[in-house]
This record gives structure tokens, C-alpha cells and sequence, in this order.
């Protein structure tokens, strides 16, 4: 090959390569000018290169002192066969559970004079605090009033917050201001502030809303087995309505599958002094602490959790919880109809101590159906409810 024709051919290939480099880099700056007018479709329902801001969402919520009844429309609702034999019948202590508690209660105002009403859909929450809901980018604001004898926080699960208003006490190094949202003692008021990021939304396997809790984080075991814990609930952003429900959703439903053990409540003492027995035995003795493990379904027995009621064909979703003793095992169960869970098909869901789950059903099955935990001895104390499927 001549050196002149070699030449030729090195140069056209040069030529050829600054042409394809051009051209790749225009095909580049113009990807990236596509990406910058795409980004705002992340939020779809905002216009083209406005961004979506945050709201701050605010309550007045109060820990209150009341008398809890397990059981007040009776025993045994849900009408399953019992055991003739059984501790309850022989002692004839088929009437009403009832136990001094801690509850979160919501307020209309910082007065905290008024309470405000429980919607009907959410009458079926019973022991559990209100809820608290938020889309990713949203604050939520508490004023958070002590109406007990007792020393107790809120903190929440899954939300962003600073140390002044992390609600837990321990040795973190911190002092001052950033130690008052510890510990709010009786007839105090105190407020905290939590923020919702991408982080505390639902993630790749997640639908379009996720749920969390908040209980006091004092002494943590007997706070929480004394009443105070609540669910939160964050929606993705762009998906939420103005209340902060996922639009997605037709109707929800919050179940806290929880083993209550009275004998490691604040209130224990003045409880068992209560026994018409009159009998006082030590909180360790296993007996006293098997009379007093409630079984419960957001703080119900035996059925008296209000009807969970829906239509054949609406989108439901689940949001289940539970308490953090070592009894808190469960197997939540669906009679009748299936859920989605984790992109599987489900009728029934495991719960560890503190779980947190979602789980999404389209009912088919029209009926009254049982709804429970299918650990043997808690389903056998009571932890059953019902929900209805209408045409």
C-alpha cells in the first residue's frame, strides 16, 4: 500500500469518527434536555416545572386516663363453639373486661377541652390512638397534652425528627431543649414535629401508602401495654387526596392484633384490686398473668370489634399491626376472600412483635366471614373479629 492511499484512509477514518462524535454528543445534550422537561412528570398533577411543596398537617392529641371494656356488647360475639369446660364458664365471668387505661385521645383545639368526633369509618380504631396521616414531603405538627399521673412521650416509627422530638429517653448525649420531648410529665404540653421524606413512603414493593405507629417511648413495655400506641399512615406523593388517603383506595381498614398483659400496665395494682375475688397474687405468678393476657383486636375480644364492612368489587386496604410482648405472634386470617401481600397472593399474614404490614383485597365473596389470629391460644382467648361483604 502506498504511502499516499494510506494517508487517504486515515484521514476519512478520522473524518468518520468526528462525525459520529458530534453527532453523539448532540444526541446527548438533546437527552439531557428531554430528561430536564421530563423530570416534573414525577409529580403528574402539577403543571410543567412546578414542584410539588409539602403541607403541615396538625393535631392536638392528649393521653388520657379511661376505663376500657374488652367486651362491651358482651362475650363470645362471634358465636363460635366454646369449650364447656373452660375457665370462664365455671367461674361465671362471661360479663364485662374492664380495665383502667392510658389511651391517645384527639382534640379539636390546644384548649384541649373538646374532643374531637371519631368519623364512622373509623369507629372500628377503638383503643388505638387517631390516626395520623401524611404524603412524602408533608410535616405533621402535634401539640401533645399529659393528662395522666404518669410520665409518657409519643414517638413515631418510620417518620424523620430531630432529637427534641424523638420522644424516647435514654443516654444520646443530648441535653436541654433537646431532652424535653422525653419525658412529658403530668399536666404538661409539649410539641412535636416530624416531617414525611421519600424514605418514610412506600418503596419498590410497596403499594401506594404505608403504614407506621407512634406509642410513648417512657418505659416503653408498660406504656404500651397500658394504651398508648396509634397508627400513621404516609402516601406516596402525588397520590394522596386533600385528607391524605391514598386515591388509589376505595376504603381501609387498621387492625392492631395485640396481646394486652395487665399485669405489666402502669395501672396492674389498682386493676387487680378490682378482682371480685379479692385475691391479690404476685405479678409473676404465671396464673395471674394468663388471667390477665387480653387477646385483643384494637383493644376488643371475643367479636366485639365493630363490623368491618364493605362492598363486593371496592379496592380495601389492610393496615395491620401489633404490640411488642413476646406473645405478639400472630397469624392474621381472612375467611372467605384473599389479599395481596408483597406481590403474593395471601389469606393469611404473619406478624411478629411491632410489625407493621399492608395488605390489598378486592372482595368477591359476599358474606359475613371471620377474621382472626390463627395462633392457637390467642384465637382461643378471643382475638376474633368479623367483617361483612354486601352486594
Amino acid at each position: 500500500m502506498s504511502r499516499s492511499l494510506f494517508r487517504s484512509i486515515v484521514v476519512t477514518l478520522l473524518l468518520t469518527l468526528a462525525g459520529l462524535t458530534a453527532q453523539s454528543q448532540h444526541s446527548g445534550a438533546m437527552k439531557s434536555q428531554d430528561q430536564g422537561k421530563m423530570a416534573p412528570s414525577v409529580n403528574p398533577d402539577n403543571k410543567v416545572g412546578e414542584e410539588k411543596h409539602g403541607i403541615v398537617r396538625t393535631y392536638f392529641i392528649a393521653a388520657d386516663e379511661v376505663d376500657w371494656d374488652y367486651t362491651p356488647h358482651g362475650r363470645n360475639i362471634a358465636g363460635l363453639p366454646r369449650v364447656e369446660t373452660t375457665e370462664d364458664d365455671n367461674v361465671g365471668t362471661l360479663g364485662h373486661r374492664v380495665y383502667r387505661k392510658a389511651i391517645y385521645r384527639e382534640y379539636t383545639d390546644a384548649t384541649f377541652k373538646t374532643l374531637k368526633p371519631r368519623p364512622a369509618q373509623w369507629e372500628h380504631l377503638g383503643i388505638l390512638g387517631p390516626l395520623i396521616r401524611a404524603e412524602v414531603g408533608d410535616s405533621i405538627r402535634i401539640t401533645f397534652r399529659n393528662n395522666t399521673h404518669l410520665s409518657v412521650s409519643m414517638h413515631p416509627h418510620g417518620l424523620e425528627y430531630k432529637k427534641d422530638a424523638e420522644g424516647a429517653s435514654y443516654n444520646d448525649g443530648t441535653v436541654g431543649a433537646a431532652k424535653s420531648d422525653d419525658r412529658i410529665a403530668p399536666g404538661k404540653t409539649y410539641t412535636y414535629i416530624w416531617t414525611a421524606p421519600e424514605r418514610s413512603g412506600p418503596a419498590e414493593m410497596d403499594e401506594s401508602s404505608v403504614l407506621w405507629m407512634y406509642h410513648s417511648h417512657f418505659v416503653e413495655g408498660k406504656d404500651i401495654n397500658t394504651g398508648l400506641v396509634g397508627p400513621i399512615i404516609v402516601t406516596a406523593r402525588g397520590k394522596a387526596r386533600p385528607d391524605g388517603s391514598p386515591r388509589d383506595v376505595d376504603k381501609e381498614f387498621i387492625t392492631d392484633f395485640s396481646v394486652f398483659d395487665e399485669t405489666e400496665s402502669w395501672f396492674f395494682e389498682r386493676n387487680a384490686s378490682r378482682d371480685p375475688g379479692g385475691i391479690r397474687l404476685k405479678a409473676a405468678d404465671p396464673l395471674l398473668r394468663e388471667k390477665n393476657l387480653l387477646y385483643s383486636i384494637n383493644g376488643y375480644i371475643e367479636g366485639n370489634l365493630p363490623l368491618l364492612t364493605m362492598k363486593r368489587g371496592e379496592r380495601i386496604r389492610w393496615y395491620l399491626l401489633s404490640n411488642g410482648n413476646e406473645d405478639d405472634v400472630h397469624m392474621a386470617h381472612w375467611h372467605g376472600n384473599t389479599v395481596v401481600w408483597n406481590k403474593m397472593r395471601m389469606d393469611s399474614i404473619f406478624l411478629g412483635p411491632m410489625a407493621m404490614a399492608s395488605a390489598d383485597m378486592v372482595p368477591d365473596n359476599i358474606g359475613t366471614w371471620l377474621f382472626h389470629c390463627h395462633v392457637t391460644d390467642h384465637f382461643n382467648g378471643g382475638m376474633v373479629a368479623l367483617y361483612q361483604v354486601l352486594p
